[in-house]
C-alpha cells in the first residue's frame, strides 16, 4: 500500500470549536469562515450554507463547485421539522449508451470497477458530464429558508475567487496528483498547468494564489441575476455553447428542465436518538440498516469503544455493503479515493444544515468552460456502462450515490449535523461518529478524535493503526483486516465534520483531522476579526 503523505504521528489535534453563536465546519477553513461571516451578519443556517457552498468552488475546486450536485439534510428548529434536499446530478436526456463502447478490458481510471469504455469517455471529457444541480439546490434552499439577499451570500465567494486558489504544499499536491489528466484538456491545462507544470508554492513562504479562469466573473453575474441565470440565463447559455463545441450531450433544455426537490428522509430510532438522512439513491438507507443492526448486536458500551465494539462495527458494515452491492447496482471492486465536499452549519436559533456536494472525481470531468470558469462534473461515471443492470446508463436517469448528510436529534445531544466526503467510505464514518456520540456519550471533540475503521465493500477492514493489535486481531477473525494511517493523501478514511446545537444553547463544530485545510469557524470568531 502506498505510504501516507503525512503519517498519523505528525497529525496534530484539531480541537472542536465551542461558541455562544453559530458555527460552520468544513474541509476548507476559508469556506467555513465565509459561512460564519454570514451568520455574524444575522443569516440563517441556510444563508451560511449558500455562502460556504459557493466559496468551496474557489477554495477546493477539485472537490466540488458550480458544475456539480449533491444532497442535504436540514433541521428547522422553529418548526421542529427535518427536510432533505436532492440536487443530485442527472444524465443528459440525449445520453446515448452507444457513445460508450466497451473495450473488453477493465479500466484503471474509474472508482467503481466498471468495464473499460473506449477513451474512458464515461470517466473524463465531455461525454462524462451530467446535468449539474448545485445552484438549483442552493436556490431552493435559499427561497425556502433564507433571510439575507442572495447577492450578499455570493460576496465571500467572489472575494475568494478574486484572490485565487491557495498554493501552499497541500494546494500544489492536490493539483499534482491529477497533473497528467489535467494536461489533456485545454482549459484545465491553461488554468492549473499554465507553464506546463504543476505550480509550486513560494520558497520563502509568501502567500501564492492561482487564478481560476472566469470563475470570479461568473460568480458576480450569479450574484446579480440569481441562481436561475445558470439554468435559463446568460451563464447557462455560455456554458452550453462551450460544452457543445466539445461534443457534450448536455443541452439548454436539460438545464431549463432541471429541478432540485425536497425528498422524504430516512428516519431511524437509534437508542435515545432519532437519525435522519436522505432517502432513495443515497447511502441513507444503508446507514439505517447499519444502525438497526448495531442497536441489536453492539456490546454494552463503556466510556469508549473497545476491540469488541470495532469488531461489531466491522461485521455490521460488511453485511450492509454486501447487500448494497448485490441489490443497488454498484460494482464489488473497491473504489479509489473520491472527491467531495461536506460541510455543516448551525446558527444561533439551533437550525442545522448538513450539506454534501461533489464533482464526483477529483477535478470531475477535467472539462472547464472557458467562458464561465466552471469545472464540470463527471457524473456519468456513476452509471454502469453495461446495459440491463440496475444502475445502467440511460438518458434522464439518476445515479446511485454514496452521499450521506445526516442530522441526529435527542434530548441529550440537542441537534447534530454531520457527514463526510470520501465515496463509499462516507457512511462508515458517519455511522461510527453517531455511535461514539450516542452509545458512548462522547462529546463532539472526543468523537472526532476517536480512531475509526473503514469497511466499505470489498470484504476488507482498514484499521487505524492507533487502535492497536487487539482490535486488528478481533476483526481479522471475521474478514481480512489491515492497518493503515490517517493522512491527507491517499485518504484511507472518509473526511468527516460535524456541528452541534446543545440543549444549553452552546454550539460546537469539529472538522476532519487529516484534511490540511479543514476547520470549524464560529460567528463570534469572525466578528472579532471584522
Amino acid at each position: 500500500m502506498q505510504a501516507p503523505l503525512v503519517p498519523t504521528s505528525v497529525i496534530y489535534r484539531k480541537p472542536a470549536v465551542e461558541s455562544g453563536g453559530g458555527v460552520v465546519a468544513a474541509q476548507s477553513r476559508d469556506a467555513a469562515a465565509a459561512g460564519a461571516r454570514i451568520l455574524a451578519a444575522g443569516g440563517h443556517a441556510v444563508d451560511a450554507a449558500v455562502a460556504t457552498s459557493l466559496a468551496l468552488g474557489a477554495t477546493e475546486p477539485w472537490m466540488s463547485g458550480l458544475g456539480g450536485g449533491g444532497f442535504a439534510t436540514l433541521w428547522d428548529a422553529e418548526r421542529r421539522e427535518i427536510r432533505c434536499l436532492d440536487f443530485g446530478m442527472v444524465a443528459p436526456a440525449a445520453l446515448d449508451p452507444a457513445d460508450y463502447p466497451l473495450t473488453g478490458k477493465p479500466t484503471e481510471e474509474g472508482f467503481f470497477g466498471w468495464p473499460g469504455v473506449v477513451d474512458d469517455r464515461n470517466i473524463m471529457g465531455p461525454y462524462s458530464i451530467a446535468i449539474p444541480g448545485l445552484l438549483a439546490g442552493l436556490g431552493l434552499a435559499h427561497k425556502t429558508f433564507g433571510r439575507l439577499p442572495w447577492s450578499d451570500l455570493a460576496q465571500p465567494a467572489i472575494a475568494l475567487a478574486d484572490r485565487g486558489l491557495t498554493l501552499d504544499w497541500y494546494g500544489a499536491v492536490s493539483i499534482a496528483v491529477e497533473g497528467k489528466l489535467l494536461a489533456k484538456f485545454e482549459e484545465t491545462r491553461k488554468t492549473y498547468l499554465s507553464e506546463g507544470r504543476v505550480p509550486a508554492p513560494s520558497d520563502d513562504g509568501a502567500a501564492t494564489f492561482l487564478k481560476l479562469g472566469r470563475l470570479r466573473e461568473t460568480l458576480r453575474q450569479l450574484a446579480t441575476d440569481g441562481p436561475d441565470a445558470f439554468y435559463a440565463g446568460a451563464v447557462g447559455r455560455d456554458l452550453i455553447k462551450d460544452l457543445g463545441a466539445l461534443g457534450c450531450r448536455l443541452s439548454q433544455q436539460d438545464l431549463t428542465d432541471y429541478r432540485a426537490r425536497f425528498i422524504d428522509p430516512v428516519e431511524v430510532a437509534y437508542r435515545d436518538a432519532r437519525i435522519f438522512a436522505p432517502s432513495g439513491l443515497t447511502a441513507g438507507p444503508t446507514l439505517a440498516r447499519v444502525l438497526e443492526g448495531w442497536s441489536k448486536n453492539l456490546p454494552p458500551a463503556g466510556d469508549a469503544p473497545e476491540a469488541a465494539h470495532y469488531r461489531a462495527y466491522a461485521m455490521g458494515l460488511d453485511q450492509a455493503y454486501r447487500d448494497r452491492l448485490a441489490n443497488m447496482g454498484e460494482q464489488k471492486k473497491e473504489p479509489r479515493e473520491t472527491c467531495t465536499s461536506h460541510f455543516n452549519v448551525v446558527d444561533r436559533q439551533g437550525n442545522v444544515v448538513a450539506w454534501t456536494q461533489t464533482l464526483l472525481s477529483r477535478f470531475g470531468s477535467f472539462v472547464m468552460s472557458p467562458s464561465t470558469g466552471i469545472l464540470m462534473n463527471n457524473g456519468v461515471m456513476w452509471f454502469d456502462p453495461v446495459p440491463g443492470k440496475p444502475n445502467s446508463m440511460r438518458g434522464g436517469a439518476k445515479p446511485l450515490s454514496n452521499m450521506c448528510p445526516t442530522v441526529a436529534l435527542s434530548d441529550r445531544l440537542g441537534a447534530v449535523g454531520l457527514g463526510a466526503s470520501g465515496g463509499r467510505k462516507i457512511m462508515p464514518a458517519v455511522a461510527q461518529l453517531l455511535s461514539f456520540l450516542v452509545d458512548f456519550g462522547l462529546d463532539l471533540d472526543a468523537a472526532i478524535h476517536t480512531p475509526r475503521i473503514d469497511v466499505s465493500g470489498a470484504g476488507i477492514a482498514r484499521v487505524d493503526r492507533r487502535l492497536g493489535d487487539e482490535t486488528l486481531r478481533g476483526i481479522a477473525g471475521s474478514m481480512t483486516a489491515e492497518f493503515t494511517d490517517l493522512a491527507p493523501y491517499p485518504a484511507q478514511f472518509a473526511n468527516p465534520s460535524a456541528v452541534q446545537a446543545l440543549p444549553d444553547r452552546k454550539f460546537r463544530g469539529a472538522a476532519d483531522l487529516a484534511s490540511a485545510w479543514s476547520g470549524a469557524v464560529s460567528e463570534t470568531d469572525v466578528a472579532k476579526l471584522a
